[in-house]
C-alpha cells in the first residue's frame, strides 16, 4: 500500500481523536504545552498500538471483537460524556472545571476512540501491509491531529463559559454514536 493511502487512513482515524482533543482543549483552555503533548502522545500512542495489535491479532479474534467493539466504544465515550454533562450542570460559575486529562479518563477516551484502528490492523493483517510503517504514519497524524485540535479548542474555550465540559461530553457522546451507527449499518 503505498504512503498516500495509508495517510488517507490515518487522517480518517484521528478524526475521532481530532475531536476529542477539541474537546479538551475548550474544557481547559489553560491546558499547558507539556500536558497537550501528553494528551497527544497518548491518543496516538493507542492509535498506532491498537492498529499494530490488531494486525498481530489478525483473524485469531476478528469474528469475537467484532461482534462487541462499537458497543465497547459506545460503552466508554458514553460514560465519560454523561459525567462531563452532569458535572458541567453542576458545576458553579467559577469554579474550577475538573481534570479530564487524568490518566484513567486519558486512557479509557484513548482506548473508545481507537477501536477503529484495531479493525485497520485486522485487516492489513488480511492484505499484508507493511505494519511498522503504517502505524508510525497513524501515530504521527493522530499526534499532530490532537495537539492543533488542542490548540483550536483552547482559544475557543474561554468564549464558551461555563457550557464548555457540556459541549465536551457532548463531543464524547457523538463520537460514541457515530462509532456505534457505523458499525452497526455496516453489517
Amino acid at each position: 500500500m503505498d504512503f498516500v493511502t495509508i495517510f488517507a487512513i490515518a487522517i480518517s482515524l484521528s478524526f475521532d481523536t481530532f475531536a476529542v482533543s477539541l474537546s479538551y482543549g475548550v474544557v481547559k483552555n489553560r491546558i499547558l504545552f507539556r500536558q497537550a503533548v501528553r494528551i497527544a502522545f497518548v491518543l496516538a500512542f493507542f492509535q498506532a498500538g491498537l492498529m499494530v495489535t490488531g494486525y498481530f491479532l489478525g483473524s485469531l479474534i476478528s469474528d469475537i471483537f467484532r461482534a462487541a467493539d462499537h458497543w465497547i466504544a459506545l460503552a466508554l465515550l458514553s460514560f465519560l460524556g454523561i459525567r462531563m454533562i452532569v458535572e458541567g450542570i453542576r458545576r458553579k460559575e467559577g469554579e474550577e472545571i475538573r481534570d479530564y486529562g487524568r490518566i484513567i479518563s486519558l486512557l479509557t477516551i484513548a482506548v473508545g476512540t481507537s477501536i477503529d484502528a484495531f479493525a485497520v490492523g485486522i485487516s492489513f493483517a488480511l492484505l499484508d501491509i507493511r505494519i511498522w510503517y503504517s502505524a508510525l504514519i497513524v501515530g504521527a497524524v493522530t499526534f499532530l491531529a490532537s495537539m492543533i485540535a488542542i490548540r483550536i479548542g483552547k482559544s475557543a474555550g474561554p468564549r464558551l463559559g461555563n457550557r464548555v465540559e457540556i459541549i465536551g461530553g457532548l463531543i464524547l457522546i457523538a463520537i460514541g454514536i457515530k462509532i456505534f451507527l457505523e458499525h452497526t449499518l455496516a453489517a
